[in-house]
């Protein structure tokens, strides 16, 4: 019987949402994204739950950000 993987490793974090294994490390420093430390090694680990409601807040955000500004989506913010 298959076991269905609940945590994710930053590496896969990352991967799934296309940014650096840094970047991914700040997003969980920064408490932006929701974290544990399993493991006597003390790896990150996300739960999948948490990483969609980062990314459903990230649209949340944009969202806000289009309605109430000036928004030129062929530009990158810098």
């Amino acid at each position: 019987m298959p076991v269905e993987v609940r945590f994710l490793p930053l590496t896969d974090v990352a991967a799934i949402l296309n940014v650096s294994g840094a970047q991914a490390r700040a997003l969980v420093r920064s408490g932006e994204l929701r974290a544990i430390k399993v493991g006597g090694r003390g790896q990150w680990r996300v739960e999948k739950t948490e990483l969609e409601n980062y990314i459903q807040r990230m649209y949340e955000q944009t969202d806000k950000a289009i309605t109430e500004e000036d928004f030129d989506l062929d530009t990158e913010p810098s």
